[in-house]
């Protein structure tokens, strides 16, 4: 059964055992959401927040560019030809390839042999460098993870309360045992914080493997399920 805020705060409530606008629980409810999603979407790297964004440009002789705000983590820089097409479906992707800023530094340390950039260089988490040094206004095209926005009473379902609400059920119970004190012998239950990390771990890899096969990366790079029993592995 899939999860919107108000079932997810019911849900952890009564797990809790507390009443659902008890003034701490509403107080501990943005950081309960706040670290099982956090997690959620770092430890399964999910194809859902995957982002493609081409709303701006390099510009000529200038081999900075700063990177479209909400990346988490780039996964690939299209560079648009002819220069001056803004719309990438009406042009032709050039992939850069990712290097070193040292290295790019080492093989186009001027403007010199300006043209269509081939390499990219992280300098900060939101800006890189480009080379060689851009010849057009070429119009850029960013893909990678962003964070979703976060599950409240304005924002009712996501991708995690809709098809993992196991998982955030189990995820949000480990922060929540913590606001109940329970992480230790002096805890009403020092079990449960324990008892509810192990079932999360026992979700999770699930969750995991379902993931990899959305991406082609399963076993034998295949969409398959693994089979344990198969051998040798199936491609």
């Amino acid at each position: 059964m899939s999860l919107t805020y108000n079932t997810f705060t019911t849900s952890i409530a009564n797990l809790m055992v507390v009443p659902v606008d008890d003034p701490g629980y509403v107080l501990a409810l943005p950081n309960i959401i706040d670290d099982l999603e956090q997690r959620l979407y770092r430890e399964l790297d999910l194809l859902a927040t995957i982002v493609r964004n081409s709303s701006a440009a390099l510009t000529s002789g200038n081999r900075n560019f700063s990177l479209p705000t909400g990346f988490v983590v780039i996964e690939d820089i299209n560079v648009i030809t002819p220069a001056g097409t803004t719309d990438p479906e009406l042009g032709t992707r050039n992939p850069l390839l990712p290097a070193t800023k040292e290295v790019i530094d080492m093989l186009y340390p001027s403007s010199a042999g300006a043209g269509v950039p081939q390499l990219f260089g992280m300098i900060t988490q939101s800006s890189i460098v480009v080379g060689p040094w851009p010849d057009g206004n070429y119009q850029v095209e960013v893909v990678g993870t962003q964070r979703p926005a976060p599950m409240s009473a304005a924002n009712q379902t996501t991708f995690l309360s809709v098809n993992l609400p196991d998982l955030v059920i189990a995820a949000g119970m480990v922060f929540a045992c913590g606001y109940q004190k329970n992480f230790s012998a002096q805890g009403d239950d020092p079990q449960s914080a324990v008892s509810w990390e192990s079932h999360f771990q026992k979700l999770l890899p699930s969750a995991s493997i379902e993931e990899l096969r959305k991406k082609f990366t399963s076993e034998g790079w295949s969409s398959k399920q693994p089979d344990p029993v198969a051998t040798p592995p199936r491609t």
